[in-house]
């Protein structure tokens, strides 16, 4: 634990949600399966990441979306304990359901007052097939929502990038577009590292770094990958 003169700094939660689209798109082209493996690759860097920061218990949940939206991993599972058992893709794509369910558990309580700014990552493939602006409004009356670090990545071209910038909520963040497995591994590697690097300790980053949602500095997106690997979403 890190020494600061009059004791040790203390703990502070830091929550980093996946939302995850499981909507049947996600089956085709090995998409589904490329986010699981993607997925399970950041996890030693995850954790590596928070070891980096001591001062932030880093705390992993997982929501699916599809016919509805459910937990995946419901419990706020310590990074260092959090491991994944694969999603599977079929039904709709109920996006505004799944933004409902993650507004309810950024409400004081469950949040602690004391935590550091969490991390949304939103994942999808399409478009929603429920009430996104209802899910969305829920969401964003939430004060934790305001102040979170909103990230969203896009896979294949047919994703609905208007949707995923209202998420974000930020006009000078685009979505990061992924149209092939390298470059959605490089994407989710970057939002469970550097992203949650930015989120524990916001006032180490320099100033020259993009500034994401909830006023949190967070460094610049890796390139979408090798010009030599093709497109296939």
């Amino acid at each position: 634990m890190s020494k600061r003169p009059g004791g040790e700094l203390a703990t502070r939660p830091l929550h980093f949600f996946w939302i995850c689209d499981c909507s049947g798109s996600m089956q085709s082209d090995g998409k589904i399966q490329s986010l699981n493996n993607a997925i399970k690759e950041s996890i030693p860097h995850m954790q590596k990441a928070a070891d980096e920061n001591p001062n932030a218990q880093v705390l992993v949940r997982v929501l699916r979306f599809s016919d509805g939206a459910q937990w995946h991993v419901a419990e706020p599972t310590p990074v260092a304990d959090f491991r994944w058992s694969d999603l599977k893709a079929e039904g709709m794509t109920d996006m505004g359901r799944a933004l409902t369910l993650v507004g309810e558990q950024l409400r004081i309580p469950p949040m602690s007052d004391r935590a550091l700014p969490p991390v949304l990552v939103l994942i999808s493939d399409g478009q929603p097939t429920d009430d996104f602006e209802t899910g969305l409004r829920a969401l964003m009356d939430v004060p934790w929502a305001k102040r979170a670090v909103r990230i969203a990545i896009a896979i294949g071209n047919d994703a609905d990038h208007d949707t995923l910038r209202k998420f974000i909520g930020n006009p000078e963040i685009a979505p990061l577009q992924a149209n092939n497995a390298e470059t959605l591994v490089n994407y989710i590697r970057w939002a469970s590292t550097a992203v949650l690097k930015a989120a524990s300790s916001p006032a180490s980053q320099a100033r020259s770094s993009v500034l994401a949602t909830g006023n949190v500095p967070v460094p610049a997106p890796p390139a979408a990958g090798s010009p030599a690997v093709e497109d296939v979403w």
